[in-house]
């Protein structure tokens, strides 16, 4: 009876120690960053800032709302 019961610990010792370095070994994913912002030009004073700061009109980005009112700059 001790032998079947040396057998029976032993084999649950060595599906332990299997178990624990079989999960050791998987690859954690790395987790993914998110998109790398897009720098956008203001049409009116020209400062350059990321995409999800500036305002939007048509085809042109605009630093703040007061130059958003204002409309394009003189780009020269």
């Amino acid at each position: 009876m001790v032998r079947l019961l040396f057998w029976i610990a032993l084999i649950a010792a060595a599906f332990w120690l299997w178990r624990k370095f079989k999960i050791s070994q998987q690859s954690h994913p790395e987790p993914k960053l998110d998109d790398p912002l897009k720098m956008v030009r203001c049409a009116h004073c020209g400062v350059h800032l990321p995409n999800d700061r500036a305002l939007q009109l048509g085809k042109e980005w605009y630093c703040s709302q007061a130059h958003l009112e204002q409309g394009p700059g003189r780009q020269g």
